[in-house]
């Protein structure tokens, strides 16, 4: 699922602090901002399959009311169009606004979107409403992970982050429910409630976020050094005055000063052929989001409950709302994996393991009728163990490898346009995905031979995680600064035990300092 993660700090507390729970309760909250997307995506995937929203924006057909390929193309993927040009303003705004108040900024954008969609009775208003609610979930998508990854403890942060994808899928949850609990109103609250209620999620979000600290870093950046021990102090639970909490803020001060002493990067400067590789780690954010999108989980939740109708399933509402709490649930596993076995290894597995089951759940599509009460069955199970899969493995730690992989001096600009990447492809699948699988006039009429798209795509997830992720599972940026520079992807796994084993390592610093004097040569 898409909703990036902007890691422009290394994260606070080194040590496990004095309140060790603190910053993670803190920090954790803000992972509220992934309902709004999660929930978004929920409801367009029911709603617009509710009669009373298909008289409103669609078209009589036969004994019903139906809406054109088109229409449905555009209302749900618009949204994603959005979000590509809010997740290029989430660095930008977070400068100038500050981590926490921007997020309270993205909230307000998002909620006159959802102002417009709820007072919507045709077509257009209702497509301008998803492109504003889009522009903020865009901006939530890079400004919460960016506050989670430089607020919370660095010997947790991996499962933090992760938790922003937890939150997704619980937004999708909830939006299954509702849409069940509404689709048999016969006016037009059947959809209105459910779109009105992303009102909560934005005030909710909002409210939380403007008690909390702003990021120590953010802060220190701007020159409030007293504020900076405030908020670290909230953070951490020791005292502004604490020496712990010096020796925080002295380091953050070091890490500016290493990313001021580099001086302002291009965008070109993220695809520079570099012995730091520069261009290999820019290309790897950006492929591992696009990959992500590739796995076809979206097609599930933006076309899921249609799917499941058109397989000749009595409730697909019932089975959405199935599918979701799968997808819940393993993403537990996934945040807790991610520190036991590494990122390399679950992403590998992960992707062997839709791959299978995307083909079986293509191969069953094709072979059966619409009225095989076995085959249906053996259809929700395997597209269940699919969303498993993803929902344990490439959900979240997508997001993690590309908060971690980028040197100090691009990875702002590398980390928006990772996350641009994220929401181009889940536009452009969103877009395509209707012309691909409906029976109608100018489509493909695929239906569960997408499946085989999908399946595809996953296997060539496989190869791109053999040849472009390395292990990064418990080192620090210096040293996998060091990794980059000394192996390559798939041997390292032995370099990685040689860093952990390595106590007499150069400082963050120290090693900028030497990709600095290398870059002038």
């Amino acid at each position: 699922m898409p909703g990036g993660a902007i890691a422009t700090g290394g994260g606070v507390g080194g040590n496990v602090p004095k309140n060790k729970f603190a910053g993670i309760a803190m920090t954790a909250f803000s992972a509220f901002g992934g309902i709004l997307f999660g929930y978004d995506t929920g409801v367009i995937s029911g709603v617009k399959e509710m009669k009373d929203w298909l008289r409103t924006f669609g078209y009589p057909s036969g004994t019903g009311y139906a809406i054109s390929t088109s229409n449905e193309s555009l209302i749900v993927s618009i949204l994603s169009a959005g979000t590509f040009f809010g997740a290029l303003l989430g660095a930008p705004a977070a400068d100038y606004m500050g981590r926490k108040w921007g997020i309270v900024f993205a909230c307000l954008v998002f909620s006159a979107g959802v102002a417009m969609q709820t007072a919507a009775t045709a077509v257009p208003l209702f497509v301008v409403g998803r492109v504003f609610a889009g522009l903020g979930v865009g901006l939530v998508s890079c400004l919460v992970p960016m506050y989670m990854s430089e607020c919370s403890p660095k010997w947790i942060r991996g499962a933090v982050v992760s938790s922003y994808q937890w939150a997704i899928t619980i937004g999708l949850l909830i939006a299954a429910v509702v849409n069940n609990s509404t689709q048999y109103r016969d006016d037009h609250s059947s959809f209105r409630i459910p779109i009105a209620i992303q009102f909560a999620w934005a005030a909710i979000l909002a409210g939380g976020m403007s008690l909390l600290p702003e990021s120590p870093r953010w802060l220190i950046k701007r020159g409030r050094d007293a504020d900076a021990a405030a908020s670290l102090s909230r953070l951490t639970g020791y005292r502004p005055t604490d020496a712990e909490t010096e020796a925080e803020l002295d380091e953050i001060r070091s890490n500016l000063e290493a990313e001021m002493a580099l001086g302002e990067s291009s965008y070109a400067d993220c695809f520079k052929f570099t012995k730091n590789r520069i261009a290999l780690r820019t290309l790897t954010g950006i492929f591992i989001q696009a990959w992500q999108q590739l796995t076809g989980i979206n097609f599930i939740f933006y076309y899921g409950t249609t799917f499941f109708k058109n397989s000749g399933i009595s409730d697909p509402f019932l089975i959405s709302i199935a599918t979701n709490i799968v997808n819940v649930f393993m993403t537990l596993p996934g945040m807790w994996g991610v520190e036991r076995f590494g990122r390399r290894r679950l992403l590998l597995v992960g992707a062997i393991g839709m791959c299978l089951c995307e083909y079986i759940v293509a191969i069953v599509g094709v072979t059966i009728s619409v009225q095989n009460l076995a085959g249906q069955k053996v259809l929700i199970a395997f597209v269940c163990i699919y969303i498993a899969f993803f929902a344990s493995t490439w959900g979240p730690i997508a997001w993690v490898i590309t908060g971690e992989i980028f040197p100090l001096q691009i990875r702002a600009k590398a980390m928006s346009m990772s996350t641009a990447s994220n929401w181009l492809w889940n536009f452009g699948i969103g877009y395509a995905t209707p012309y691909l699988v409906n029976k109608k006039a100018g489509s493909a009429g695929l239906e569960a031979k997408v499946f085989f798209i999908w399946g595809t795509t996953c296997f060539c997830c496989i190869i791109f995680t053999y040849f472009c992720i390395p292990e990064t599972k418990g080192l620090s940026l210096e040293q996998i600064d060091l990794m980059y520079q000394h192996t390559i992807p798939a041997k390292s796994h032995e370099y990685r035990r040689r860093l952990m084993a390595d106590g007499n390592l150069p400082s963050e610093k120290e090693v900028h300092q030497d990709i600095h004097s290398e870059e002038k040569v």
